[in-house]
C-alpha cells in the first residue's frame, strides 16, 4: 500500500491535503480510497474507487442457466459459495423450481458456515491488525498475559504462560530476522494503537490459531459440495446423496460425514465463545471511542434477510436472518423490502465507468446493463495508467450505485442486526444488550466502525449456533426416512416457458446480495449482479449522496495523515470485496476479449 499527501484536492469546496491510499490492502479485491484533511487533521471529503472491471454479467449472456452458478462462483476467491446459492435460487424462482428439505437444511449449514469462517478470517487476519500491534506483543509478561486469558475466557484450556511465551518466542524470531511476514508495513510506531503488550501479545497468539482452525470450518462446505472454495451447487437441491449405511465410496453422505460435520460444528461454537467473543470485547474496551465514529451512511440500512427455515418458503417471516430495511436511523419502523419492485432497487451510474441509454435514470437490475466506459474527468490529475487523483465530480469508479427507494443503504452485519434488533428479534436484542452492558455504552455505540465489527463477531456466533440447528434438524428428517436432496423434475430445458424471469438473494458475510436473471429459449438473455460491495462501496448517485464507505470515513480524525491507520480501521470493518463489485479490464482501458458463446 502506497500513501500519498498531495497540497489540495481538485474540489476547490474542499480546502486541505489530499491523502490517497491505493491500493487498500487486506480486502478482496482492488480498491482505492481519496480523503481531503483539513488542518486538524480531520477528513472533510472522501471517495472511494473501484479500480477494476466487473465483467461476468457479460460472459453469462447466452449460456445455460443450470451453469450460471460455476460462473458467478468465480466472482470472489472467498464468498464463493453465496454467489452460487444465489444464482441457484434465481434459476429457481423463474422456473418456480421447490428443493427438498434436506437440500434446504444442507444450503443453510454451507452458508452458516462461510459466514462463521469468513468473519473469523475477517476479525483475526484482515481487521484485527488495525488495532493490534504485534511488534509491541514483544513486551508482554506471559504471566500477565495468561492472567488476562483466564480472566476474559476462563473456560480456553490454552491459556497457560508457556503457551504465550511459546508464541512470543516465535514472534521475535521474525522480527530478529527483519522479515515480520504478516505483520510487514505495519504502522507499529503509531500512537493510534492502544493496547497494552498482553493485549496485544494474546491477540497474535489468537491470530495464529484463527488461521489454522479456519481451514477446518471449510471441511463442513467440502462435505457437502465436494470441494472448497467453489463447492458444487445444483439447481433444484444440492449434489450430494444422502446414504447412511454407505461407506463413503460412491460419494454419498454417510454417517461418518454427518459426525464429522457435527464435530466441526461443536468446535467451531466452543473457539467463537472462548476465543472470538472474549477478544473482541477485551479490544473494544481500550477503544471506546471508535464507537462513537466511522457511523452508518445517513443511518439507512438494508437486508434481504436469509436461512429460511423451511424449504421454499422465502417469506421474511420464514428467515432466520432478519429482512428490512431502515431509513435515516428511524428504528421506529421497518420498512418491507421486495426484489422484484422496480420502484425500490436501481442502479445508478453518473459516477461509475458504465454506459446507459440515459445516464439521468437508474435502471432496476432486470433491465440493467453492464457497458464499461472508461473516461476520466476533466479535473483529474494523471493520466488514464497513472492515476494521482481522481475528479470526483466526474466518473471514478467500476462500481456501480445502487439505491433503495432513492436512499444510499449500508448493508452487511450491523445493518441486519440493527434491523432484528429493531424488529425485537430476542436473539439478536439478548446478545447486543450483552455487549452493551458489558462496555457499558449506550445502543448509540453500534452506530459506529467498532460496533460495525462487534456486529460481525455476534453474528458469527449467532451462526455457529444455527448450525447446530440445521444439523440436528437435517439429521431428525433423515431418521425418518426422507433422504431427497434433490428435484429433477424440470431439469429437461424442454419443460420451461419460453421467457421468464428470476430473482435470487442471499445475505452474503458482507450483506445483501442479490442476482437477477432473464432466461429466453433456454438460454441467460440478461444477468445482473448487485453485491454487498456495490452497496457499500458505491460512489456518488445523480443527487450526490454518497455511499457508506465515503459517508463513513467523513468527521474521523487522523493521528498520523502519512500513516492513515484510522482509515484502514474504518474501511476494513465492513469488509470489502471489490472483487465481487469489479471485475477484468487492461491497464490502459483497451478492451481484453471477446467472449463468443456458441
Amino acid at each position: 500500500m502506497t500513501v500519498t499527501n498531495t497540497p489540495n484536492g481538485f474540489n476547490l469546496n474542499d480546502a486541505g491535503r489530499r491523502v490517497v491510499v491505493d491500493p487498500v490492502t487486506r480486502i478482496e479485491g482492488h480498491m482505492r480510497c481519496e480523503v481531503n484533511i483539513d488542518d486538524d487533521n480531520i477528513i472533510r471529503n472522501a471517495i472511494s474507487s473501484g479500480t477494476m472491471w466487473r465483467g461476468l454479467e457479460v460472459i453469462l449472456k447466452g449460456r445455460d442457466p443450470r451453469d450460471a452458478w460455476a460462473f458467478v462462483q468465480r466472482i470472489c476467491g472467498v464468498c464463493t459459495g453465496t454467489h452460487a446459492l444465489t444464482s441457484v435460487r434465481a434459476v429457481e424462482d423463474a422456473l418456480k423450481i421447490t428443493i427438498p428439505e434436506n437440500a434446504n437444511s444442507i444450503r443453510n449449514l454451507m452458508q452458516l458456515s462461510l459466514q462463521v469462517q469468513d468473519h473469523l478470517v475477517h476479525f483475526y487476519h484482515l481487521h484485527a491488525l488495525d488495532w493490534v500491534n504485534p511488534v509491541n506483543a514483544l513486551k508482554a509478561d506471559p504471566v500477565a498475559t495468561s492472567a488476562l486469558q483466564q480472566s476474559i475466557s476462563p473456560h480456553n484450556p490454552k491459556s497457560s504462560p508457556g503457551y504465550f511465551r511459546d508464541t512470543q518466542n516465535r514472534l521475535k524470531k521474525f522480527v530478529e530476522s527483519g522479515q515480520l511476514g504478516p505483520f510487514k508495513n505495519g504502522y507499529w510506531t503509531n500512537p493510534a494503537y492502544l493496547l497494552p503488550p498482553e493485549a496485544d501479545l494474546m491477540a497474535v497468539t489468537h491470530y495464529l490459531e484463527a488461521l489454522d482452525f479456519q481451514k477446518d470450518i471449510m471441511k463442513i462446505r467440502t462435505v457437502f459440495g465436494g470441494k472448497d472454495p467453489h463447492p458444487n451447487w445444483l439447481v433444484g437441491g444440492v449434489p450430494c446423496a444422502i446414504n447412511i449405511d454407505g461407506v463413503g465410496a460412491n460419494g454419498a453422505i454417510n454417517m461418518e460425514r454427518l459426525n464429522l460435520v457435527s464435530s466441526l460444528i461443536d468446535r467451531t461454537i466452543a473457539f467463537i465463545d472462548q476465543v472470538y467473543i472474549p477478544d473482541l470485547l477485551a479490544i473494544a474496551g481500550f477503544y471506546k471511542g471508535w464507537m462513537y465514529g466511522g457511523g452508518i451512511s445517513g443511518q439507512s440500512l438494508l437486508s434481504y434477510g436469509d436461512i429460511p427455515d423451511n424449504a421454499n418458503d422465502y417469506s421474511a417471516s420464514n428467515l432466520l436472518m432478519p429482512r428490512g430495511a431502515i431509513i435515516n436511523g428511524d428504528l421506529t419502523k421497518v420498512h418491507e423490502v421486495d426484489l422484484t419492485d422496480p420502484e425500490q432497487i436501481k442502479e445508478f451510474i453518473p459516477h461509475s465507468w458504465y454506459k446507459y441509454p440515459d445516464e439521468s435514470l437508474g435502471l432496476h437490475p432486470w433491465d440493467g446493463v453492464t457497458e464499461p466506459n472508461y473516461k476520466l474527468g476533466p479535473n483529474t490529475k494523471g493520466d488514464r495508467t497513472h492515476i494521482q487523483e481522481l475528479d470526483e465530480a466526474a466518473k471514478y469508479s467500476w462500481i456501480k450505485a445502487p439505491r433503495w427507494r432513492g436512499h444510499a443503504m449500508e448493508v452487511g452485519p450491523l445493518a441486519r442486526y440493527v434491523i432484528g434488533y429493531a424488529q425485537g428479534n430476542k436473539e439478536i436484542t439478548e446478545q447486543i444488550n450483552f455487549v452493551l452492558k458489558t462496555l457499558d455504552v449506550p445502543v448509540t455505540a453500534l452506530f459506529s466502525t467498532l460496533g460495525r465489527t462487534a456486529a460481525r463477531g455476534l453474528e458469527a456466533q449467532w451462526a455457529a449456533g444455527k448450525m447446530r440447528y440445521f444439523m440436528d434438524k437435517m439429521v431428525a428428517n433423515i431418521k425418518s426416512g426422507d433422504l431427497a436432496t434433490a428435484n429433477v423434475a424440470k431439469w429437461d430445458p424442454e419443460t420451461w416457458p419460453s421467457s421468464v424471469k428470476g430473482v435470487g438473494f442471499t445475505e452474503a458475510p458482507r450483506g445483501a446480495l442479490g442476482h437477477w436473471l432473464k432466461i429466453e429459449n433456454t438460454k441467460i438473455a440478461n444477468y445482473q449482479c448487485v453485491v454487498p460491495t456495490t452497496w457499500n462501496g458505491s460512489p456518488r448517485d445523480e443527487q450526490g449522496n454518497i455511499g457508506a464507505f465515503e459517508a463513513a470515513l467523513m468527521n474521523t480524525k487522523v493521528e498520523r495523515p502519512e500513516e492513515p491507520v484510522e482509515i484502514l480501521r474504518t474501511l476494513h470493518s465492513f469488509d470489502p470485496c471489490l472483487a465481487c463489485s469489479t471485475h477484468i479490464i487492461s491497464p490502459d482501458g483497451t478492451e481484453l476479449t471477446q467472449v463468443k458463446v456458441r
